[in-house]
């Protein structure tokens, strides 16, 4: 089975899916590396190269290799991933979505010890803009996110969460 994390930059996505890919032992992947890897620049190029619209195309392509080339893996989405097309549909389809829902003071505490540049639609703004971006992204972006098959709240979500959640939806 694959599973997929989806949720706000910032909101822990590659590093619980890296520790639960552990203690499933299963690949982990994170959407945008792989993005990377295929294209052979980053996102913050890609964005600034050919442009959100064909980004978002971009991105839909790597998530359907993905799930072509894993029969089980935990995988990172972008932020935005499952917004766009009907990525959150295709996801859940394919395997399990878990929303990691973190508050957004949590998330502007990561995202400012972070370097902002490497993130396109952050890079230039000041910590209240990124707060306001944030604020305002989460509130167009929940209705997408809240069509997953599970949602786990809070600052301190662990690996173990997401894999007792996996258990009890598996029963």
């Amino acid at each position: 089975m694959i599973i997929f994390l989806v949720g706000m930059m910032g909101s822990g996505k590659t590093t619980l899916g890296r520790q639960l890919a552990a203690q499933l032992q299963h690949p982990f992947v994170d959407l945008d590396t792989f993005l990377e890897q295929r294209e052979g620049r980053t996102i913050a190029q890609l964005f600034a190269q050919e442009g959100q619209e064909r980004f978002r195309a971009l991105e839909r392509q790597a998530l359907e290799a993905v799930v072509r080339e894993h029969a089980q893996a935990v995988v990172s989405t972008g932020g935005g991933a499952p917004c766009f097309f009907d990525n959150m549909e295709y996801m859940s389809r394919h395997g399990k979505t878990f929303f990691l829902d973190v508050p957004v003071a949590e998330i502007c505490k990561r995202l400012s010890a972070s370097d902002l540049q490497v993130r396109p639609l952050l890079a230039g703004k000041t910590e209240e803009e990124v707060m306001l971006f944030l604020v305002e992204t989460l509130n167009h972006r929940r209705q997408f996110y809240q069509r997953a098959d599970a949602t786990v709240q809070g600052a301190g979500i662990t690996s173990a969460q997401l894999e007792q959640l996996l258990n009890n939806n598996q029963a």
